[in-house]
């Protein structure tokens, strides 16, 4: 059986779960993917949880693995050197079977990932509006390296930037989904109940 995520964190030694052998016939591979903010994390969960699927968030997993948090990896290799530990991670933990991974922002947009994602399951984008996001963002407790200093002003222009440059990316996800509305659980439950439909589950 597949090690859980609280299991993988509690774990304190280097052993990390590995794909399981077999023909692969019945598993599933779900992929999230959209701009930080746009809930990837929370859908991800509840649909795993809906799916009886393994959940992995990729930004936990590297942490996880490297013994550190996102924002000292970016601190101490910039990012370019976070990228990189990205790909290699995203390599690991996309073998899995029978998951549903949620993907960093700009995980997408670098090296082949995209294409990768695409070949080993079902990648959905996650999408809603700059303004949706910046707000989600302004909520939002976690550390962003890359909105790190921005004024309000200076997040909601560097957000419509980003995002312009990164859909190209994002749209090449066969699926597509508006999460725009999802400020409460009923709503994140109707997500979920939507993003099943489109998944034909």
């Amino acid at each position: 059986m597949t090690t859980t995520h609280q299991e993988l964190i509690n774990d304190k030694s280097n052993h990390l779960p590995s794909p399981r052998e077999g023909s692969g016939v019945g598993y599933r591979r779900i992929i999230l993917i959209g701009y930080m903010g746009a809930g990837k994390t929370t859908v991800g969960r509840a649909l795993a949880r809906e799916l009886g699927l393994q959940f992995y968030d990729l930004d936990w997993y590297i942490e996880n693995r490297r013994r550190k948090k996102v924002p000292q990896i970016f601190a101490e290799v910039g990012e370019e050197g976070f990228r990189q530990i990205e790909h290699n991670m995203l390599h690991e933990v996309a073998e899995f079977e029978d998951v549903v991974i949620s993907c960093g922002g700009g995980t997408p947009c670098f090296f082949d990932n995209i294409d990768y994602m695409n070949l080993q399951g079902q990648v959905v984008y996650l999408h809603c509006s700059p303004e949706v996001l910046h707000g989600h963002l302004l909520m939002g407790k976690t550390e962003r390296p890359l909105l790190k200093g921005k004024s309000p002003e200076e997040l909601i222009s560097f957000i419509t930037e980003q995002l312009a440059s990164r859909e190209p990316y994002y749209n090449k996800a066969r699926y597509r989904l508006d999460v725009s509305l999802m400020d409460n659980y009923d709503k994140i439950k109707i997500t979920v109940e939507k993003l099943k439909e489109l998944l034909h589950d």
